[in-house]
Order: structure tokens, then C-alpha cells, then sequence
């Protein structure tokens, strides 16, 4: 095929690489003519018409064959991706292998050596990866429950699985920090010093602490009830913050300051519970945004495009048959009084939590509402009366904490009477929440869950049929974990073994929930997108976290710390550590930090951030153009194969 001569309206033909060249329409070959006829071709040029020549486009080539071979050879002297990155046939990906062979003897030693040492790590990199993989958390339980209940309830699971894993990894910084160099001080390992309270600066009737364990003979029922309540026996165990009463720790010639490593180690873990949950919820936002595609064109994907043609187990194609299948419907549509004092609170809070759900439900059911916003909108309103409770129960404890009536109350700072180690009854009251949020999750599965579903399916009176099966609610499930979420965030700083206890909660409740899905509960009727929940989910656990910021912050900073126990006897509030400790600093580091303390530093430093995010911003929105290009482009290009299975058509007619 001869080639085509250039039209000679070119326009700046020396201006760079932004240049257009354009046939002439009279000089063409009939091949390139009848490729200029394609849908897509004709949409450029009436784009250029319409911006009045502004822009110039390239015209299309007159050989294919003549592309392909400059993207190969441009392709092949680049190994800085892998061949399956690029949109390429396989013939074209075996090519551009061979030729990639070809020119491997012509490099460098260096370029070999790189270019092999290149390969090998991507290779590690995948293999790593795919074995990873099958050592995650619940991998195959959560397959399975995608697979038969879709994607909805699978992110509940996935968003369990987390918070199991963020627990673990919160209680092994604090285990590391805080609770195992006390235990070996404790027991004799390592030398160091106890915290000593200065009678000069200190009331000797706020020193005064005794424990609530009960003296002489003691029944079995009162260990059931040190256990469930966190006093006596558990009251001065590493359970919680009375415990620790170690000044320093000396590791040869190196200091261990164990208060400034409590207050350091409690920072850290909100500030990494902080990133991990951004991190995650802006990967789930934009999976929301690829989700938030054209409803028709996500249907054809899942249609066309949606199956694993690497699947060859059985169980595996069956379950992601059914995933697809789900998918698709979303697109489409005495002792007992003792015990009972303790627990009032935590109960007046369960009955709370309970109700709430219930009373929105009802409500929701009258609103028109998408199955999605619908959650949504429950979750929110929900999860505001769950934290409104722990928030008046903090205030509640604040207020009883910090109440005197006489001087020798005022001198400690705090009811030292009523609460001689308030960081201790903190910590209780967080444990009591832990333990009684576990036991209602456990009694309503065994004693509410189950015996609906043998009444449903055995009892043959219908009055007692009425109620159905259930759904697997997960605005409710959701809010339990976030509820108990956010007490572990708060009681950390008061009860240091709490993320161990959190932990063991939800990995036990993780086969609750499993084994009630299964056996009692149905496929919900209205399924939902899990690209949408994940993110939401996510957003719900940011303001748990943000609210155990606030009480945290304020023991900090403004409640003065116990004088009986603790790690901080020796100072007014626990914050005063970071101050003791930057004074001891050389000069030169406390001039360093107290010029990024300054209006000096911080003003030019937020107009930083602010340029910064405005150029995120603008980025995100360039990136979004792309994205609405690439979309465009595919839908011209399924309009070309139209046209062109049309004049097949028609050629074969005429035959």
C-alpha cells in the first residue's frame, strides 16, 4: 500500500510533538479512507470543528502493522514494567519477547546484570504476594461467605478481620513498651527505681490507696465477679494502670523512662489506628469511584468480563458463580446484687444500644430509600446514640471524679475518697464494657437467633411462623464492633491489656457471626455494593476514634493524675511528662523544638500543607478527565466494532 501524502495545510509542523498531521482526503489510499468512515474518526473531527481548529488530532495510520512494530521496538528497549502491563495480543507479548531476547546480548554487563536483577525481584515480589495470600486471616471462610451471601455481608467479615489484626498489632506495641519491661523490673531481671511521691509537693491522705479485693475467707462466686467487674484479685494485676508504678529501668548503660514510654506508646497507637484507617478508607474511596460508573456499563463488565478463567477448582468456580451472581442482583435492585451495682451502667448502655436499632429500623422502612443510603443513613444515626452513650458515661465519671467539698479534696485535685486510683476505675468501667458487649453478642445468637430459626422452620403453629427468617442485619453488626472499637481506643491509656482482650473478642466473634449466618439467617433481599460499605464502614470507625481522642485528651491535659498510683504520681497531669523530659534535653534541641512549636514555623508550614493540597486536589481532578477520556474512548471504540461488523455484514451480502 503506497503511502499517503500530508495535506499541505499543516500546521507548525516544527512546534514539537504536539503536531497533527491530516490526510488529504483526495490522495488517500481506499484502505485509510474507509477507516476515516469509523464512528470514532468522525467524532474527532467534529471535536475539532467544534473548538474551531484549536486542537489538532492525528489522523489514523495508514498500516497497523506499521504501529505495532514502532510500539514493540519502543516497548522492547524498556523492561521498566512487566509484559502483561501492557494492552497487547499475545502474539504481540511473544514478539515483543523475542525481541527483547534478541537485544539482551547487545547490553552492557551492567544493563544485564540490572535488567535480570529486575526480573528476579518482580518474580520474589509475586511469589511473595500469592504466598502471603494464603496465609491471611479467614481467607476461605470469607470466600465462602461472599460466595452465598454476597458482597455486602463479606465486607462486615473483612472490616471484622481488620480490627482483629489492628488490635493485635496495638497490643504488641503496648505489650512491648509498657507492660513487659514492667514485668521483668517486677520480677527481678533488670535494675531500676520505683516512682516515689514527694510528701513537700503531696497531700499524705492522697497517697492513700487499698485495693477492693475482700479480705479473709473468699467464695469462688466473688473470682466470678473480680472477673467480670476487674476488681479485687485483677485490681493491681498489669490489667490495669495502677500496676504500673515503675520510675526507670536501667538496660546497662541506657535509662528507660517508663512513664514517658506510657504516655509515647499511647500516642503512637492512636496515631497509627489514625493512619491505617485513612489508608484503608481512601483505597476503598476509590474503589467507590470505579464502582460509580454507569450502572449499564458495570452490568456489562460483570457480564462480559467479570469471570476468572484461571478458576479451575470446582468449589472455587462455584463460589464465584454465586459472587457474580449477588453482584448482579446489586446492580439490578446477692451475687446477683453486688454484680448487678457494677454492672448497671453497662447495662443501662446495652438496653440502649438495643432499642436504638430497633426504633431507626422502623423509621427507615417509611423512607424511600436505595438499600445502600439506606445503611448508610441507619449506621449514622445509630452510631451517634452508641458513642452519645460512652460519651455520657465519661462525663458522667468526670464529673464524680473531679467533685470535691472540702480542702483536703481540692489539695489532690481529684475525689481522692471516692477515687483514690481513678485511672484504675476508668479502666474497670472500659473492662466491664468489653466483657458485657461480648457476653450480649454470645446471649443473643444462643438465646434469640437460634431459637427463631427452629421456631421458623419446626413449629407448625403460623402464629409463631410470622416473623420469618431473619436477615443478617449488618447496620447492627457494624455498630458492635465500632462500639467495641472504641472502647478499647479509650480504656488502652487505663486498662494496657485491653487490645489482648479485644483481640480474643472478635476473633471469637468472628465464628459467632459465621455460624449464625449460616445457619439461622437468609440472603438479604436487598443486596448492596460492598465498594461503598467498605469505605463507609470505615468512615463510621474514623469517628470512634476520633471521640476516644477527646476523653483521652482531656485526662491528659486537665484531670491531675492519681497520687496513690500509676506511672505519673510525680507530676500534675500525665502530658507534664513531655515538659520534664524536653527540659533535660541540650539547649540546642530545645531551641530546635521550640522553633517548630512557634507561629514562626507553623504558619509557613500550613501554607505548605494548603499549596500541597490544592495541587492533590488539582491532580485528582486531571486524573478524573483521564478517566472520563478512557471511558469515552472505550465506548467509541465498541461503536468501531459496530460499524465494522455492519460493512462485514453488508460485504457478505453483496457476495
Amino acid at each position: 500500500m503506497s503511502e499517503p501524502r500530508v495535506s499541505k495545510a499543516l500546521e507548525s509542523p516544527g512546534e514539537g510533538s504536539n503536531e497533527v498531521f491530516l490526510l488529504d482526503s483526495q490522495t488517500v489510499s481506499p484502505t485509510v479512507a474507509f477507516l476515516q468512515e469509523l464512528p470514532s474518526f468522525q467524532s474527532m473531527l467534529r471535536r475539532k470543528a467544534s473548538t474551531g481548529g484549536s486542537q489538532n488530532y492525528y489522523s489514523l495510520a495508514p498500516s497497523a502493522s506499521g504501529e505495532t512494530r514502532n510500539l514493540l521496538e519502543g516497548v522492547a528497549s524498556s523492561s521498566a514494567q512487566p509484559l502483561r502491563e501492557y494492552a497487547l495480543t499475545i502474539t504481540e507479548k511473544r514478539r515483543l519477547r523475542d525481541i527483547q531476547e534478541a537485544n539482551i546480548k547487545y547490553l552492557s554487563v551492567w544493563n544485564q546484570w540490572r535488567q535480570s536483577s529486575r526480573k528476579s525481584l518482580r518474580k520474589f515480589v509475586k511469589d511473595t504476594k500469592e504466598m502471603s495470600s494464603w496465609l491471611e486471616l479467614w481467607r476461605h471462610d470469607i470466600r465462602s461467605i461472599e460466595g452465598k451471601f454476597g458482597t455486602g455481608i463479606q465486607s462486615y467479615f473483612s472490616f471484622l478481620r481488620f480490627l482483629v489484626v489492628l488490635n493485635l498489632v496495638i497490643f504488641l506495641l503496648v505489650f512491648s513498651f509498657i507492660t513487659l519491661p514492667s514485668i521483668i523490673f517486677q520480677h527481678g531481671v533488670v535494675n531500676g527505681s520505683h516512682v516515689k511521691v514527694s510528701l513537700r509537693q503531696t497531700e499524705a491522705h492522697c497517697t492513700v490507696y487499698e485495693t477492693t479485693g475482700t479480705k479473709g475467707l473468699i467464695y469462688f462466686y466473688n473470682y466470678i465477679i473480680d472477673l467480670l467487674s476487674g476488681t479485687g484479685f485483677l485490681e493491681m494485676t498489669s490489667l490495669f494502670y495502677g500496676y504500673y508504678t515503675v520510675d526507670t529501668i536501667h538496660f546497662g548503660h541506657l535509662k528507660y523512662q517508663v512513664p514517658l514510654a506510657y504516655l509515647l506508646t499511647t500516642l503512637a497507637y492512636l496515631s497509627l489506628s489514625f493512619l491505617w484507617i485513612v489508608k484503608r478508607a481512601v483505597e476503598g474511596f476509590k474503589q467507590s469511584l470505579v464502582c460509580s460508573e454507569d450502572q449499564f456499563q458495570s452490568y456489562c463488565n460483570k457480564i462480559f468480563a467479570g469471570w476468572d478463567f484461571c478458576i479451575t477448582d470446582v468449589n472455587a468456580a462455584r463460589l464465584k458463580h454465586c459472587s457474580l451472581h449477588y453482584e448482579l442482583k446489586e446492580s439490578k435492585t446477692k451475687v446477683e446484687d453486688n454484680l448487678l451495682v457494677q454492672y448497671l451502667p453497662s447495662m443501662v448502655i446495652t438496653v440502649a444500644n438495643f432499642v436504638a436499632p430497633l426504633i431507626f429500623s422502623v423509621i427507615i422502612r417509611s423512607e424511600d430509600y436505595s438499600p445502600g443510603f439506606e445503611i448508610r443513613l441507619t449506621l449514622i444515626r445509630c452510631v451517634f446514640v452508641r458513642l452519645a452513650n460512652i460519651g455520657v458515661l465519661l462525663v458522667s465519671l468526670w464529673i464524680r471524679i473531679t467533685s470535691c467539698a472540702d480542702e483536703k479534696c481540692v489539695a489532690c485535685g481529684y475525689n481522692y475518697q471516692l477515687y483514690p486510683c481513678w485511672e484504675s476505675r476508668v479502666g474497670q468501667e472500659m473492662y466491664k464494657l468489653m466483657i458485657f458487649d461480648f457476653i450480649i453478642i454470645f446471649a443473643v445468637t444462643v438465646f434469640i437467633d437460634f431459637p427463631r430459626k427452629l421456631m421458623v422452620t419446626h413449629c407448625l403453629v403460623k402464629a409463631f411462623r410470622w416473623c420469618g427468617m431473619q436477615e443478617f442485619a449488618i447496620p447492627d453488626n457494624v455498630l458492635e464492633i465500632v462500639y467495641g472499637q472504641t472502647i478499647c481506643w479509650i480504656g488502652t491509656f487505663y486498662c494496657p491489656l485491653l487490645p489482648a482482650i479485644a483481640t480474643i473478642k472478635y476473633f471469637i466473634v468472628f465464628y459467632i457471626k459465621k455460624v449464625s449466618l449460616m445457619h439461622t439467617c437468609k440472603p438479604s433481599t436487598r443486596p448492596f455494593r460492598a465498594s461503598s460499605s467498605n469505605f463507609f464502614f470505615l468512615v463510621v470507625l474514623l469517628i470512634g476514634l476520633i471521640l476516644a481522642f477527646i476523653p483521652l485528651g482531656l485526662s491528659m491535659t486537665r484531670i491531675p493524675s492519681s497520687k496513690a498510683c500509676g506511672a505519673f504520681v510525680n507530676f500534675v497531669h500525665s502530658w507534664d511528662i513531655l515538659y520534664h523530659t524536653i527540659n533535660q534535653l541540650p539547649d540546642v534541641l530545645k531551641t530546635v523544638l521550640d522553633g517548630l512549636a512557634s507561629e514562626a514555623f507553623a504558619v509557613p508550614f500550613f501554607m505548605v500543607i494548603c499549596l500541597i493540597m490544592f495541587y492533590l486536589i488539582a491532580l485528582a481532578g486531571a486524573h478524573k478527565r483521564v478517566v472520563d477520556q478512557l471511558r469515552e474512548q472505550l465506548v467509541m471504540e465498541s461503536r468501531d466494532k459496530l460499524f465494522l461488523i455492519r460493512k462485514l455484514t453488508d460485504a457478505q451480502r453483496l457476495r
